[in-house]
């Protein structure tokens, strides 16, 4: 019999999600870029050693760099390196991509903020969010109006 094939393109398993993210900013546009990383961090992040809630995306020089992202080194790592959990990582884009994200940043004031990180075909990407932050009145408004939802599901299910 033979094999099933995978569908290209298909999302693999999710490392890490900031879900601080979303109720800290409204997500205008994402992208998916991928990550520079060294030898012991791939093997943290397949023990799912990441933490995603403190970081952001910083452009400088014309390239993006991930920003405290918390990578935990394995007990196990090579005696011979010393792991920096807090490391600067460089993000992959294509050109285009990043004057896009340069221009929206410097001249229309948008934040970019990591909101996942998963594997793609033996790769670490990470999906970006072009933002804007919230004000207080607005995060309470996306709380109520998930409370309304989660009400009217109750209703309607009881019916």
């Amino acid at each position: 019999m033979a094999k099933q094939k995978k569908k290209p393109g298909a999302g693999g398993a999710t490392v890490a999600l900031n879900k601080k993210a979303l109720h800290d900013y409204f997500i205008e546009e994402r992208f998916e870029a991928g990550l520079a990383l060294e030898g012991w961090e791939v093997k943290s992040l397949r023990a799912g050693r990441l933490q995603l809630k403190e970081s952001y995306v910083v452009i400088k020089e014309g390239e993006a760099w991930l920003f405290g992202a918390h990578i935990s080194p394995l007990p196990t790592a090579s005696t011979h390196i010393h792991p920096d959990p807090l490391r600067t990582r460089k993000l992959l884009l294509h050109r285009q991509e990043l004057d896009r994200l340069i221009g929206a940043v410097e001249r229309k004031g948008y934040t970019l903020i990591p909101l996942s990180l998963y594997w793609k075909r033996g790769r670490a990407k990470v999906e970006i969010g072009l933002g804007k932050g919230k004000k207080q009145h607005d995060k309470r408004d996306t709380e109520r109006e998930r409370d309304w939802q989660r009400e009217k599901e109750r209703v309607l299910k009881a019916h």
